[in-house]
C-alpha cells in the first residue's frame, strides 16, 4: 500500500514538473472535414463541364485548384461570410446574361452542410459566381 502511494504521488510530481499541457484543438478535431462536391455543366468548355471533388485540411480531390480553392474558402471564413449564401431577394441586378453556365455544390464546409446553386443569369449571379474563383473554375462561356 505503501508503495502504491509513493508511485501516486512521484506521478504527481513529474506531472507538475513537466507543466499543464496544452489544450487541444476539440473543436477542429470533432469536426467534419470539409469535402465538398462541385458539379459544372453548360460552361462551354467540355472538360469543364464535369463533377470535382474538393477536401481541405488537408487539401485534396480532384480538383483542378484545389489549394487555390481551399485558400479562397478560409479568406471567406476568416471575414466571417458565408460564401454559398444565395443572392438576397431584395438586392437589384443589373439585366445582363453571362452565358448558360451552371455549378451545384454539395458536401460539408465547418461543419455545415452545402448544398448552393451558381448560375450566371444576371449581374448579382455574375458576381457571387466570379468571388468563388477559384472554387468555381471560370463559368465564363
Amino acid at each position: 500500500m505503501l508503495r502504491l502511494a509513493a508511485f501516486a504521488v512521484t506521478s504527481a510530481l513529474a506531472a507538475a514538473a513537466a507543466g499543464p499541457l496544452p489544450p487541444l484543438p476539440l473543436g477542429r478535431l470533432l469536426a467534419t472535414p470539409d469535402r465538398l462536391t462541385i458539379a459544372m455543366a453548360d460552361t462551354g468548355n467540355r472538360q469543364l463541364d464535369r463533377e470535382y471533388r474538393l477536401e481541405c485540411d488537408p487539401v485534396g480531390g480532384d480538383h483542378p485548384q484545389a489549394e487555390g480553392a481551399c485558400a479562397r474558402l478560409d479568406q471567406f471564413a476568416r471575414e466571417g461570410k458565408d460564401p454559398f449564401a444565395p443572392v438576397s431577394q431584395r438586392q437589384i441586378c443589373t439585366a445582363q446574361h453571362g452565358g448558360p453556365a451552371t455549378a451545384r455544390i454539395t458536401g460539408t464546409w465547418h461543419g455545415h452542410r452545402v448544398d448552393a446553386t451558381f448560375r450566371r443569369t444576371d449581374g448579382c449571379e455574375i458576381s457571387r459566381w466570379d468571388k468563388m474563383e477559384p472554387l468555381l473554375p471560370s463559368g465564363r462561356s
